[in-house]
């Protein structure tokens, strides 16, 4: 049965890529861009989808997105790396507001991966892990433009659209219960719910940005 969540879900998380590489590719800067976001999304996706390698694929449209994910996540870390040699003043305005430790991040989800797994493989710890830690993946991005006060249109744009697929997957996991699999993934569904609560304030703020027409002030 066609899960228009999920579709939905799949699509608005493209369009955050493509928002995100027009803003790139456009202003040829990153800065107001996590690097250290972009990092622990590539992350996320080569440990989430190490199942590609086992040939155990269970749809052509999954593994399609699978493998998109996983390109353009390399893509837009290597494009941020390009903006090294092509704007080097930008870059550095970058590193320089990206600060955010995602060590902790990577640490703290390492270690609900090992408490929380189903099964002790490394395609299950690997798969947990990833969850985990895309739910708090977003941090650093977050954190990076409340100490500037300040976003641009596209990066509120980018933001905007990555929330809107976590929130999207509310309900499908509630679809998939009701139509497929009559269970929820506890593990899914709680990083699924933090995450979205992370964006929470960046909804309102943004409704008030793009509906309202005020000014986008983000909370320092």
């Amino acid at each position: 049965m066609l899960n228009v969540f999920r579709i939905a879900g799949d699509l608005s998380h493209l369009a955050s890529i493509f928002i995100l590489l027009q803003t790139i590719k456009k202003t040829r800067q990153v800065d107001g861009i996590s690097l250290k976001t972009q990092f622990l999304y590539l992350l996320v996706f080569c440990t989430r989808y190490l199942d590609l390698l086992t040939f155990h694929w269970r749809s052509i449209y999954n593994t399609v997105m699978k493998m998109v994910f996983i390109g353009s996540s390399v893509y837009v870390v290597n494009l941020m790396q390009q903006c090294k040699i092509t704007n080097p003043v930008g870059y550095r305005d970058m590193l320089v507001r990206d600060t955010f430790q995602i060590k902790y991040l990577i640490g703290a989800s390492a270690l609900l991966a090992l408490f929380f797994r189903t099964k002790f493989t490394i395609l299950e710890l690997c798969w947990t892990f990833s969850i985990w830690l895309e739910s708090i993946a977003i941090l650093p991005q977050l954190f990076m433009l409340s100490k500037s006060g300040r976003a641009d249109t596209l990066t509120t744009h980018y933001i905007f659209a990555l929330g809107l697929y976590r929130a999207l997957y509310i309900p499908n996991w509630i679809w998939r219960y009701y139509t497929e699999e009559g269970r929820f993934d506890t593990n899914s569904v709680v990083a699924g719910i933090i995450q979205t609560a992370l964006y929470s304030d960046f909804f309102y703020i943004y409704y008030k940005r793009v509906f309202k027409g005020k000014n986008f002030n983000l909370p320092v």
